[in-house]
């Protein structure tokens, strides 16, 4: 490992000789992730998109994409395009992109079972606004907002997301 990765660390995050507080998924660390099992998945992950709400927040780099009202992400192991980002109207189990609340107001994602999706491995482990300290997520990792917009700002294409 070195400064330039971002660390998940059994209680905070470690990136550019910073410590952030942070919440991971309800089902805790693990080493054998399952589509809707909670938990965050350990190992060695890049960031291969990051994606905003233009109409919320300034564009965080210049390769950060709008989430626009129809994009959705596909949570459906049925699903052809599994555990990738769709657009509205999709049959299939999905998640909204564009939310009501702020947490994905901006979004990292990693590559997680992505491009070349197991079906049932679970789908996006996002980086994402928290909805409060202490409080888990369905898998993904979370900071405050504030820390999300210094940690994106500061992200390159060597990065790596270590999860302990």
């Amino acid at each position: 490992m070195n400064a330039r990765d971002l660390v998940v660390m059994p209680t905070h995050v470690r990136f550019m000789g910073r410590k952030f507080p942070r919440t991971i998924g309800r089902g805790g660390l693990t080493e054998r992730k399952a589509e809707g099992d909670g938990a965050t998945p350990r190992g060695e992950h890049r960031i291969v998109g990051m994606l905003y709400r233009a109409d919320r927040i300034a564009r965080p780099a210049t390769w950060a994409v709008p989430i626009g009202p129809a994009d959705l992400w596909s949570d459906d192991v049925k699903d052809p395009d599994y555990n990738m980002m769709v657009r509205a109207p999709h049959p299939y189990s999905h998640e909204r992109l564009r939310r009501a609340d702020p947490m994905y107001d901006l979004v990292l994602i990693t590559d997680w079972n992505w491009p070349y999706a197991v079906k049932g491995r679970g789908s996006a482990i996002f980086i994402h606004s928290w909805r409060g300290k202490g409080r888990p997520t369905a898998g993904c990792i979370a900071f405050r907002p504030d820390h999300l917009a210094w940690i994106a700002a500061r992200i390159t294409s060597s990065l790596r997301v270590v999860i302990a």
